[in-house]
């Protein structure tokens, strides 16, 4: 259990801070939603230069790497609730790095999810 803990906190960390690059670049590239085609293919092609996001889909592959890495070995029923961990890193680097709000509402939220993940996690030692 050790293992699948030490492996899932680093692919947690890898896969949120690959998600607030990709976030981070994305807002710096603009919104695509009313672009046309031409506009999409050329935020397409800035996108595979730009480095905030080259270097997030890297750390999101090495997030399904090593998840790949724990479904080996560990049961489903007990890795995926540890990606929940990822909702209070995106939380707590969200504010930080994004400028993002998050209420207090959302911390409650962030705090349930972790108390089943510990319960969960707890359950797959026995």
């Amino acid at each position: 259990m050790l293992k699948t803990f030490i492996v899932m906190l680093l692919a947690v960390t890898a896969g949120t801070i690959g998600d607030i690059l990709l976030a981070k670049g994305m807002k710096e590239i603009g919104d695509i939603s009313a672009m046309n085609l031409r506009g999409i293919l050329n935020v397409a092609i800035k996108a595979l230069t730009t480095p905030k996001l080259i270097i997030g889909t890297a750390m999101l592959a090495v997030f399904f790497f090593l998840w790949l890495a724990v479904l080996s070995w560990e049961d489903l029923t007990v890795a995926l609730p540890m990606q929940a961990l990822n909702y209070v890193l995106v939380a707590f680097l969200s504010q930080y790095f994004l400028g993002e709000v998050v209420t207090p509402l959302r911390w409650v939220g962030t705090i349930l999810v972790c108390t089943g993940v510990m319960l969960i996690t707890k359950s797959g030692g026995t």
